[in-house]
């Protein structure tokens, strides 16, 4: 028996039965030519302030779909295909709109246009919208169209320093979730307008690609920025996590201070001059997270509670599920995700953190090349080579999942990702690239159109009683009460409120060390 089966078995059924996860999966809306829906959030959606399941990202476009907490894999995805379902709905009775089913955007307009996210006149509400300025002044709205899934997860009894190992063998293996579950080797060119790139012209229908990508969202066209790349946050522990967050919220970035708080007509451009304006803004693979209470900072609440639970944030959109994930995904994720908790997860190291930047980048734009070879503790390793290896290890710890459950979809999820490393033409990205050509002429927005329009149809043809409907409206409705509410609650000026939010003091006090 091996080390870490043992140590699965170790933490018992009823902790392993308490395993929780939810989803947040964001997408375009598109009209069905492929370009952006610049109309507003729907009405019938309810408001995206305040409503516990729908929302939006970045832009009034971009939708987030969030689903509960649940104990199951299937239950998750039940209630993320009912939110499917419902906004599937609305969108078809107000036009001819459909959520985009891929990570890289449908057409995009001018950068100027692509319309921020509105949260209406409450001081909250005004500074996501003024943040989202800020984003797309410090990296342009093109980039912060890009849709994923996160995945969010815990299991009892882990603690700070649990969660941290987690997440430092969760950096060193992402290269092998790249692999397996990127799905963005492509995109349309209106993405790059003006931007320099390294992608390759696909055809005579205006998309790019990458010939061995597997996710450009990923890689270098996504989450990236000057500013942010001087950031070599350690996951060591809280205390050195929460203290290069802490510096990144308070450090001025000359850039950002040139930019200003206001523009000379008096508008918001950003909520702070500071490298990040708020902790949402530090991009990462994965996050330690904790449910905040109203108007807590992140980092304070992780200071004050610790880590509750972690959210995945690599995993792109698979354009060939009807509602972007699928089950296999998440029990494949279970399993890496114990893996990881149960491994010996030595300290981080300033040289390991650029070489795990070094690895993300090059799985995300070559990790279908035959023979390529990543970096592992200073020393080049062949990147199927070291999957496999960490499949081996996962093979035993899925099916004591299974054995625990009565079922085999975990040793299955394994087994599927085995046949992929070993015939890449299997892996997503491969199978965009070969549909986009069987059926498109190579051109990426005729792939998503085809590939939205049949999960939206896909939706609208599954059953939806009237009490669903029902539920769906009068959630949307009590969400525009709770709005009202918080705008009529608000008494401080927005500059007011502005200044104390960002405050310094807001973001807790470093944990004392025991002597």
């Amino acid at each position: 028996m091996t080390a870490l089966l043992a140590r699965l078995q170790g933490l018992g059924a009823d902790r392993l039965h308490g395993m929780r996860r939810g989803l947040e999966k964001e997408s375009l809306r598109a009209l069905p030519d492929g370009r952006l829906a610049l109309t507003p959030h729907p009405q019938a959606l309810g408001s995206a302030l305040t409503h516990p399941h729908i929302t939006t990202d970045y832009s009034e476009s971009q939708l987030e779909l969030i689903t509960g907490v649940h104990a199951r894999v299937p239950d998750c995805l039940a209630e993320l295909t009912e939110i499917h379902q419902y906004t599937a709905r609305v969108l078809a009775a107000q036009g001819d709109e459909m959520m985009w089913a891929s990570s890289m955007p449908c057409g995009l307009p001018t950068d100027e246009t692509i319309p921020l996210g509105r949260y209406g006149s409450s001081n909250v509400g005004r500074a996501k919208s003024v943040y989202r300025m800020g984003l797309g002044h410090r990296y342009g709205r093109r980039m912060q169209t890009i849709s994923g899934v996160h995945y969010n997860w815990s299991l009892p009894g882990v603690d700070n320093a649990g969660y941290f190992a987690l997440i430092r063998n969760f950096r060193r293996h992402a290269f092998l979730l790249l692999t397996l579950f990127g799905a963005s080797p492509a995109v349309c060119s209106s993405f790059v307008d003006g931007r320099q790139h390294e992608l390759l012209p696909l055809g005579e229908r205006g998309s790019l690609y990458l010939p061995h990508g597997t996710t450009l969202r990923m890689g270098r066209l996504g989450y990236q920025s000057e500013a942010q790349a001087t950031l070599k946050v350690s996951y060591n522990s809280l205390e050195g996590y929460a203290a290069s967050l802490h510096d990144a919220l308070t450090r001025p970035w000359p850039a950002y201070e040139a930019l200003g708080i206001r523009n000379p007509g008096g508008d918001y451009n950003q909520l702070a001059t500071t490298l990040l304006q708020i902790e949402n803004e530090f991009y990462g693979t994965i996050r330690p997270k904790r449910v905040i209470f109203p108007g807590e900072r992140p980092l304070h609440a992780l200071r004050e509670r610790g880590v509750e639970y972690i959210e995945v944030r690599l995993l792109d959109l698979d354009p060939f599920e009807t509602i972007g994930v699928r089950a296999s995904t998440l029990h494949f994720l279970d399993v890496f995700l114990l893996h990881c908790l149960l491994s010996d997860s030595p300290p981080d190291t300033p040289e390991e953190i650029a070489e795990l930047a070094h690895n993300q980048h090059l799985t995300a734009a070559r990790g279908r090349e035959p023979g390529l070879r990543l970096m592992r503790r200073g020393q080049p390793v062949v990147l199927t080579q070291w999957g496999l290896e960490l499949l081996d290890e996962l093979q035993p710890l899925a099916a004591h999942l299974d054995a625990l459950d009565g079922t085999g979809v975990h040793a299955d999820a394994v087994q599927q990702a085995r046949a992929a490393l070993t015939d890449p033409s299997r892996l997503p990205s491969a199978r965009v690239l070969q549909t986009m050509a069987r059926d498109h002429d190579n051109a990426f927005i005729a792939f998503g159109r085809e590939r939205s329009r049949a999960a939206s149809q896909g939706l609208l043809a599954l059953p939806w009683s009237e009490a669903q409907e029902a539920r769906f409206a009068d959630m949307a409705r009590r969400s525009f009460d709770d709005q009202r509410a918080i705008e009529a609650a608000d008494t401080m000026p927005f500059e007011n409120y502005r200044q104390e939010y960002v405050s310094p003091v807001r973001l807790g006090r470093p944990v004392a060390r025991a002597a």
